[in-house]
């Protein structure tokens, strides 16, 4: 039986008003979420969320203790402005949000590839405040030969991620220049085009506050991708994926030739593999980051995760990391081994809430 001292607590995902109006605990893809929570004696209310109806869900949400939040950057064409605006309202009242839309610029967005460049997952990564410094900057690293990938600062689902690379090699490229590029899109193919014509395709991703971000491309790539899910700063399970969206077409072969992504499979956190990564992420990395971005435990996300690629291999043959973004915003699906530690973490904030220690 639900214990109503615990608190009350709204899980906040997308949708229109036939599916606030009819939502369950069991009919959204965040019901094993839910079923945790209840396991612990916590309530915990769906909040469907869309623009059109910001003001009834923001009622809703100043009559609880806590609130997670499953909303992707870019959902339906919108952004997360309104929501955001709506989520710092919230927490100033109180209410305990996770992820804060605060902790979400400091470390959702692809910027803290570049912000935590000098730590252990760091690579030659660089960034573009606006299109005139990348049309000036972009040219002289692609005539190194190497292939660079190119971000949008905040995005889901592949969305404004393109590889780029020189069509035959040349020490001064110019607008006319041929380059390959691939959208990391599912579905997209790598094509062709001038230089000038990409950076058009870039110049929306500049607009407001954007800028875009520049790393270097991780030949290790087709080896896969390791996704570490945590809660607050501890790993609860991995994903891996072998072929991701970049995955090259085999030697020789035509451009659309290249496999598309592939299942991502899941793993809970003892899995023997990883277990020298969970220690580096735990122990080195997202300490390093919490003082690099001044993030306290208790602010870091109720669940993330962070993607890797391989990087090149040490001396003696063991494995690098290279961090290739973090999710923080909308991370889902996730390991079956991933609900019960959100429910423990959601029960230890109810506790301090509780207590007094209360806001986003």
């Amino acid at each position: 039986m639900t214990d109503p001292k615990r608190g009350q607590v709204a899980i906040l995902y997308p949708g229109d008003r036939e599916a606030r109006q009819n939502a369950t605990l069991d009919n959204n893809r965040l019901a094993p979420i839910f079923h945790a929570l209840a396991d612990r004696g916590i309530h915990a209310q769906p909040a469907v969320y869309h623009d059109d109806f910001r003001e009834e869900v923001r009622r809703q949400l100043l009559s609880v203790d806590i609130v997670l939040v499953w909303m992707n950057p870019i959902q339906d064409g919108r952004d997360r402005t309104v929501l955001d605006d709506l989520l710092r309202e919230v927490a100033d009242a109180g209410v305990y949000v996770s992820t804060h839309p605060d902790v979400i610029l400091k470390m959702g967005t692809k910027e803290v590839v570049y912000r935590t460049r000098e730590m252990g997952w760091g690579s030659d990564t660089h960034l573009y405040r606006d299109l005139a410094q990348m049309c000036m900057e972009l040219p002289a690293r692609l005539a190194s030969g190497k292939a660079r990938v190119l971000k949008q600062y905040r995005g889901n689902g592949g969305l404004g991620v393109w590889k780029v690379s020189l069509a035959a090699a040349t020490a001064a490229p110019q607008p006319d220049t041929m380059v390959r590029v691939r959208h990391a899109r599912k579905g997209s193919v790598e094509e062709e085009m001038p230089l000038d014509s990409f950076f058009s395709i870039c110049e929306p991703y500049f607009a407001g506050s954007g800028r875009m971000i520049d790393q270097a491309y991780q030949e290790r790539l087709p080896e896969g991708m390791v996704r570490c899910y945590l809660v607050h700063d501890k790993i609860v399970g991995f994903g891996h994926q072998a072929v991701n969206a970049l995955f090259p077409a085999p030697a020789g072969a035509a451009p659309d030739e290249a496999p598309q992504p592939g299942p991502r499979l899941y793993h809970p956190p003892t899995l023997p593999d990883f277990q020298r990564l969970k220690e580096k992420v735990e122990k080195e990395w997202v300490p390093a980051m919490q003082e690099r971005l001044d993030i306290n435990t208790a602010r870091l996300p109720v669940l993330w995760d962070c993607d890797f690629l391989l990087g090149p291999p040490t001396a003696s043959g063991d494995d690098t990391y290279v961090l290739c973004e973090i999710n923080v915003s909308s991370v889902a699906p996730f390991p079956d081994s991933a609900p019960p530690y959100i429910a423990e973490a959601v029960l230890g904030r109810l506790k301090t809430t509780r207590a007094g220690d209360v806001g986003g």
